[in-house]
């Protein structure tokens, strides 16, 4: 995520022009800018983008989805080199993804202050934007596939995600939130044993859209400290909650993994792929070094009440990928000086895990999401 504002610019009818210029993935504003309209062929635009030309574009709105599905079915047919390792395999499909990513991150679309598209059929984005990006009182540049990204997050959010362990409540994930999907580790929180006596207060770390600070609310925890880094994640937190009812129950902080003091129950879904994330949302699936993971195992027992325990809900499909080894996340519980008090696991039931053309459907088949029950040793 860009952590500056830059602008774009480009030349316009003899005359040199510049705006804002928007990247959530932080893809640097292009330097190379044509002007492309209706007449412009799929071809001749798959060329310009993979030789790194944007084309900033002034013709129809739907004409330009059209051919951004166009180039995005000309990277496809790029020939895939056969992987010696699973790690080979999943290298190999990061670096298709992100140089995917940047191709068809070269057709550009202007908006102007109050977030309007001033293109034949364009949509009313205003909503949209505002709740990715906010107010805009000036003109700005980003991609197409950025602002379809925008637009697909603001109907997640208007309609919401049916959640079965909260006997299919909806929870609304913000624009750069990530979104629970993938249900099985939502309930393995709802299924798990509760420590006895019922732990009165309860941290949730990296709390996200808030969901698993819900389910453990609804399960009769009367004090749930909830945190996250991030001020997004927060805000969607807040949102669900309060749509749930639960904002007596749950406390919301701004934190680096743990709030100060100590709980009896100590819940983490920390990212399960040990890589560098290329966007916002994947920072909710890749975790650089183990980051987090291993930030909140080393900090665990120091935070829990005598007795108390730490659930880490982890997959291991890194494990299948050749990322890390069960013998490596074993050591890490260790070395914090914690024990294994129990495992509950599950298969996962989302559609890639069954789908034999996904690049990496070999260690999809066989990744088993855990729930480690963790005490201190």
């Amino acid at each position: 995520m860009q952590s500056l504002p830059s602008t774009i610019s480009w030349t316009e009818n003899g005359s040199e022009h510049h705006a804002l210029w928007r990247s959530e993935s932080g893809f640097p504003a292009p330097q190379r800018v044509v002007i492309a309209d209706d007449r412009m062929t799929a071809d001749a635009a798959f060329r310009l983008a993979s030789e790194g030309t944007a084309m900033l574009w002034r013709g129809d709105y739907h004409n330009a989805r059209q051919l951004l599905q166009a180039m995005g079915r000309r990277t496809l047919k790029k020939p895939h080199k056969s992987a010696a390792t699973p790690r080979d395999a999943f290298n190999q499909h990061r670096q298709a993804q992100s140089q995917r990513a940047r191709t068809l991150g070269m057709l550009l679309i202007q908006v102007d202050a109050g977030h309007v598209i001033a293109l034949r059929r364009a949509p009313d984005v205003q909503l949209a934007c505002e709740q990715a990006y906010g107010a805009a009182g000036a003109p700005y540049v980003l991609s197409l596939r950025e602002l379809l990204g925008v637009i697909g997050a603001y109907e997640w959010r208007r309609n919401g995600v049916p959640i079965p362990a909260l006997g299919g409540e909806r929870i609304h994930p913000h624009y750069g939130v990530f979104s629970p999907v993938r249900g099985e580790y939502l309930d393995l929180v709802a299924q798990a044993p509760l420590p006895a006596p019922l732990p009165e207060l309860v941290f949730d770390i990296g709390t996200g859209t808030g969901v698993l600070a819900a389910i453990l609310a609804r399960r009769g925890i009367g004090h749930v400290v909830a945190t996250d880094m991030e001020a997004r994640a927060l805000a969607c937190a807040r949102d669900n909650l309060e749509r749930l009812g639960l904002m007596q129950q749950v406390e919301l902080l701004q934190a680096d993994l743990f709030p100060p003091g100590r709980a009896s129950l100590i819940v983490c879904n920390p990212p399960w792929l040990p890589a560098r994330p290329s966007s916002v949302l994947e920072h909710a699936v890749y975790d650089p070094d183990s980051r987090m993971l291993k930030g909140f195992l080393d900090g665990l027992a120091a935070h829990l009440l005598p007795g108390g325990e730490g659930w880490l809900i982890l997959s291991d499909f890194a494990e299948h990928l050749g990322l890390r080894s069960r013998d490596d996340l074993l050591a890490m519980i260790a070395s914090a000086g914690l024990q294994v008090a129990g495992r509950h696991d599950i298969r996962p039931r989302h559609p890639k895990a069954s789908d034999p053309s996904d690049p990496l459907a070999g260690a999809r088949v066989q990744e088993v999401t855990s729930l480690w029950r963790l005490r201190a040793a």
